[in-house]
């Protein structure tokens, strides 16, 4: 009976140690989970020896940050503001270039008008196909008065005459008729077009500018076609070119009323 005693008080004993060593097992494996190197809970033994521990639960540190996560996906984009107003007006720019300018010929003036940012380029004589020949230009020359010339073969070749133009009128200009024709190359500085229009002496509309105003002349109708030019209203001659050579002639243009309204 005392043998049997001292068995039971053995396995009595072996069942609380391993209920102990389990405890304790549960015990590290929470240190060993936690990293932290302090036990997540303790094991309290009740005074009267009981096999069953009390466990207190400890509180344990919060977490480390994990790292970042990946980017999402992008937003849709959202609904335009309203227009936002007009700023001030910025300060001026600086001045474009300007348009170049034209030139033109003032037939029967040696000089240009005096009209504003308009120059005198050089004084002339005017010039042109002979009124009988067939070839030749049919547009007029204002040659300059000490003209510089490269090679060139001497006297008369014959191919091509050029002439000086004589006024063949009678003309509410004055009695020039049989005298040459001066001119004068002017170049307006500040101006993109020129145009000469016909039957008229003042400009079509305020946007344009009146450089002069005269009358159109050309060859006679019953020699080779040239060129109308508008010849000043107040037109000179050259002096001292009196004599009737003829060469090439300017007349004054009349208009009909064949389908031109009169």
């Amino acid at each position: 009976e005392r043998s049997f005693d001292h068995a039971s008080d053995r396995n009595s004993r072996e069942e609380r140690i391993m209920k102990s060593a389990t405890y304790i097992l549960a015990a590290v494996g929470i240190f060993i989970l936690s990293g932290t190197g302090k036990a997540l809970s303790r094991v309290d033994r009740q005074e009267d020896n009981s096999s069953c521990p009390n466990i207190e639960v400890l509180r344990g540190r919060d977490g480390r940050d994990g790292l970042p996560g990946p980017t999402g996906p992008a937003g849709k984009d959202g609904k335009n503001g309203k227009r936002g107003e007009t700023g001030p007006m910025g300060p001026s720019g600086p001045p474009g270039p300007s348009s170049g300018g034209v030139t033109y010929i003032r037939w029967g003036k040696t000089e240009c008008p005096s009209v504003t940012e308009t120059e005198f380029v050089y004084e002339g004589i005017a010039a042109g196909t002979y009124y009988t020949s067939k070839g030749g230009s049919a547009t007029h020359l204002c040659l300059p008065k000490e003209p510089v010339y490269s090679k060139f073969i001497p006297g008369v070749q014959g191919y091509s005459p050029l002439h000086g133009m004589e006024y063949e009128l009678i003309s509410p200009i004055g009695d020039l008729s049989n005298d040459n024709v001066p001119c004068a190359v002017c170049y307006a500085s500040t101006r993109s077009t020129v145009l000469m229009v016909p039957a008229r002496n003042s400009c079509i509309s305020s946007s344009w500018t009146l450089e002069y105003s005269g009358y159109i002349m050309t060859e006679h109708y019953n020699t080779y076609r040239s060129s109308f030019e508008c010849v000043d209203k107040d037109a000179e001659s050259i002096p001292g070119s009196s004599s009737n050579t003829h060469g090439a002639l300017f007349y004054h243009v009349e208009a009909t009323c064949n389908g031109i309204p009169c």
